[in-house]
Parts: C-alpha cells; structure tokens; sequence
C-alpha cells in the first residue's frame, strides 16, 4: 500500500522523497514497489535496521548515505536526516528514506512526511512488513490463535509505560509486542506483575529476527529477568507477552508437540 501527497504551488522541477519500509532487514521481505524505488533512487538515505547489506545492488545509480541510529549513538540526528533529505529532494534528485520496519510503526516516519510538506516536495510511503508481526512469526508465534488470543497491542519499549497503560494492557488480555524493550524490561515485566497479571504469563524475546544469528528465549513474566540475564540477551529484540507463547517452536520442535499444544487451548474454547 502508498500513500502520496501532490506537491504545492511552486515546486515544479523538485525531485521527490519515498519513505520505504524496509521490513525487518531480510532482502527478500521487500515488497516489490520497494525494491522498484531502490531502483530508480539517486539517493538513499538508509537505517542500521533496514536492508542494507545488498544495497549496492538494490540501488546501483544511488548515493548511498547512512545516518543508522545507535542506542545512545545518533551520528546524524533527526532534524539532521530531515535536512539532509529536502536538500537532496530540492537539488532535483529522487530521494529514498529506506527505514527498518514500517515507516509509521515507531519510524518518525510522519515527522519526514511533513518535512516534505513544508518544503514542497512530493512525498510518497510504501508500507514495510512490520518485525511486531515478522519476527514473532519466524519464531513460530503466532499473535492471535482462536481459543488464545483475539487481539494484540504492539507497543514501543523505548521509555517506561504509565501505571494507566500497564493497567490498561494487563486488562485487556490479549498479546503484547513490545519493539525496542530490552533497555525497559525490568519496569515493564515487574509493571505488569504489580497489576496483576499472572506471573506464570509465557514470554518471548527474540533477538536479531531474519538474522543468521535469531534467538528466542522462552521465559515467564515473572522470571524474565533471570532468564534473559542469563543468556545474555540484547538488542535489537522483539518481546511477545501472552500465552501465544506456547506455541512457539525451534528447528526440533515435532508438528507432534504444537498440534497438541494448540489443542489443549482448543478444547476449552
């Protein structure tokens, strides 16, 4: 799906800006209208979490420029990535944001759009296949289940939630992605014991998704903590709370074991 705003009065011979979703950083999750603006970009301006390893190829006429965002490490700032963009856009040139993810899933991706709008300069988003959806699913989780879950909240992990929010997703019930929770975890998995949810609830943490390197640890809310102390967790990650869990599976998990897994909730529904 693309969203496209016309330029204003006055900005004929502009270039233009395309926000691309990347996806969670495997090539072959690039839809094809991202790997067509890849293409035809005279400039990139791409993400440590986006696919970038094959850039070269994906954007053979581009200026490739990094302005990737490290934890406490921002080499280019927003409002340096937002200037960098319009000035390329404005020197007549066909500008591609490649972002990890979904542009408009925790990207700042409206904030680039308005830039552009500001400026005058037509601006184009195609959608990316978010890693709140991805990663769980290459680790075998899937975020709703009929008999287990109806619903999922994704969440972002970058600062500690309210008690209202922690109350509010402890009420709800249903799945919870967290992106960017490692740093927040103590907070957030003890938060949500405090409210009251149970402390056996499963949890996952799957690290570098569509990596060569992904990891899933399977814990529980309540030792969490020690389990992901334990193996060293880090980012980036996705954490998946909700009893969705269950139906997680490695490379020697039997279609055996999860059908009866999935039964058991079946049952009772």
């Amino acid at each position: 799906m693309t969203a496209q705003s016309s330029p204003r009065p006055g900005s004929v011979g502009t270039g233009s800006v395309i926000l691309v979703g990347g996806g969670p950083g495997a090539v072959e999750l690039l839809t094809m209208a991202a790997v067509t603006a890849l293409e035809q970009a005279d400039v990139v301006l791409f993400d440590r979490l986006a696919p970038n390893d094959d850039l070269a190829s994906l954007a053979p006429r581009a200026i490739l420029i990094d302005v990737g965002k490290r934890a406490g490490n921002h080499p280019v700032s927003q409002t340096g990535i937002e200037e960098l963009m319009v000035e390329h856009a404005l020197a007549g040139q066909r500008v591609v944001r490649l972002k990890g993810g979904d542009p408009y899933v925790f990207g700042r991706g409206s904030e680039e759009v308005l830039a552009c709008h500001r400026n005058g300069i037509p601006v184009t988003v195609i959608s990316g296949v978010t890693s709140a959806i991805a990663v769980p699913a290459a680790a075998g989780i899937p975020l709703t289940h009929r008999g287990i879950s109806h619903a999922f909240t994704v969440i972002s992990g970058h600062a500690p939630l309210t008690d209202n929010e922690l109350e509010g997703l402890t009420l709800l019930g249903s799945t919870i992605v967290v992106l960017m929770g490692v740093g927040t975890l103590p907070t957030f998995s003890q938060g949500l014991l405090r409210h009251g949810m149970s402390a056996g609830m499963p949890v996952a943490i799957i690290e570098r998704g569509f990596s060569a390197t992904q990891r899933t640890t399977v814990s529980t809310l309540s030792t969490v903590l020690a389990d992901a102390a334990a193996a060293g967790v880090r980012s980036p990650a996705v954490l998946v709370v909700g009893e969705v869990v269950r139906l997680a599976f490695s490379g020697d998990t039997s279609a055996e074991e999860l059908v009866a897994r999935a039964a058991a909730f079946e049952e009772t529904d």
